[in-house]
């Protein structure tokens, strides 16, 4: 888990360096604080689930542990921090069948989302996948999924599989925070509205 962490911190690192070498004026002309991008490559926060929802609660939220953070948790959790966090460590109730148990606290998974600052929220969301085709067939029956919609997933365990990780970067959140941009829709090339569904 923690090559996936150094991955997601270097990416940001990287395109945040690349971002204020390149349009630093540019930011600049949406008025930017481009010192709170510059502080972004500092090390990173980190902290499990269980410790964020002792965070949130302190500072008035009602999650309750089991619950996953919504983005009104997200944003409260980062308000007044100049760096991105770690959140890991997630009940497996609420994160997806493929990803792998944590051995030293079976209720939860071996996963990290990355939380932007300011309150921009997550940015990044990733994990250890399940390596066990009985171990996988097991939760998908846990969450009472049909099994035929997964069997092209389940091959790839039945037919060789390797000790492996994943992450996706939501790149609208992404230049969300850069840029600080309220609304995830005017960060998108072609939203969804009302009035437009394509393209």
């Amino acid at each position: 888990m923690m090559i996936i962490w150094i991955w997601k911190k270097d990416l940001i690192k990287f395109i945040i360096n690349r971002v204020l070498e390149r349009s630093g004026w540019q930011l600049k002309q949406l008025e930017r604080d481009t010192e709170m991008l510059s502080s972004c490559l500092k090390p990173f926060k980190r902290c499990s689930y269980t410790e964020a929802v002792d965070i949130l609660r302190k500072k008035g939220s009602a999650v309750q542990w089991g619950e996953d953070l919504g983005a009104a948790d997200e944003t409260l959790l980062t308000e007044d921090s100049d760096v991105p966090a770690f959140v890991y460590d997630y009940p497996r109730a609420v994160k997806a069948f493929y990803m792998k148990n944590n051995e030293l606290d079976p209720r939860t998974v071996k996963c990290a989302d990355l939380l932007a600052p300011e309150g921009f929220g997550e940015i990044i969301g990733g994990s250890q996948r399940e390596d066990s085709l009985a171990l996988l067939e097991t939760r998908i029956r846990e969450e009472n999924l049909p099994m035929e919609n997964d069997e092209w997933y389940l091959d790839i365990r039945r037919y060789g599989t390797v000790v492996h990780s994943g992450f996706g970067l939501g790149l609208e959140r992404l230049v969300g925070w850069i840029c600080v941009i309220q609304h995830i829709r005017e960060a998108i090339p072609f939203p969804r509205l009302m009035e437009r569904v394509t393209p």
